[in-house]
C-alpha cells in the first residue's frame, strides 16, 4: 500500500485514535448530573423507545433498560468514557472496537428516525469496522507494546 506521510498501519491508528477522541467527547459533553441524579438521558431514550415503530425496540427497552434506569445511565456514560480511553491508548482495542460498534448500532436502531444522529452513528460504526479489520492496535498502542493480540 502506498501512502503519504505515514504508513498504512499508522493511518489506521490515526482513525482509531480519532474515534477514541469522538467517544471521549461524547462522554465529556454529557450532563452527568442530569443523567445520574435526574435520569434525563434514560428518560429521553424511554420517550424515543415508547414512540418507536418497531415492537422489538419498544419491548426490548422495556425489558432491559426501563427496570434499571439508574444503572443503565451509568453503563451508557461510563461505556463511552471507557471506549474513548481504550481506543486512544490502544488498550484492549479489538474489544473496544466491537463494543463501540455495538453501542453505535444500538443508538442507530433506537434513533432510526432522527436523521441528525444517523450520520454520526453510521460514520462511527464504519470507522470501528475499518479500525477492527485494519488491526489498528498494531501501531501506537498499549496492546502492541504489551504484545496483546
Amino acid at each position: 500500500m502506498d501512502t503519504i506521510w505515514l504508513t498504512g498501519a499508522e493511518w489506521v491508528a490515526v482513525l482509531r485514535i480519532g474515534l477514541g477522541l469522538w467517544w471521549l467527547e461524547s462522554w465529556r459533553h454529557k450532563d452527568k448530573k442530569g443523567w445520574f441524579e435526574r435520569g434525563t438521558g434514560i428518560a429521553w431514550a424511554a420517550d424515543v423507545a415508547a414512540k418507536h415503530r418497531w415492537t422489538a425496540v419498544r419491548s426490548g427497552f422495556d425489558v432491559v433498560v426501563a427496570p434499571h434506569p439508574r444503572a443503565m445511565a451509568y453503563v451508557v456514560v461510563y461505556a463511552e468514557l471507557a471506549l474513548g480511553l481504550g481506543l486512544i491508548a490502544g488498550f484492549l482495542t479489538p474489544i473496544a472496537l466491537v463494543g463501540g460498534l455495538l453501542l453505535n448500532l444500538l443508538y442507530l436502531v433506537l434513533m432510526i428516525h432522527d436523521w441528525a444522529e444517523q450520520g454520526q452513528n453510521s460514520m462511527m460504526a464504519l470507522i470501528s469496522l475499518v479500525a477492527l479489520f485494519g488491526m489498528s492496535w498494531q501501531t501506537w498502542s498499549l496492546d502492541s507494546a504489551l504484545g496483546i493480540f
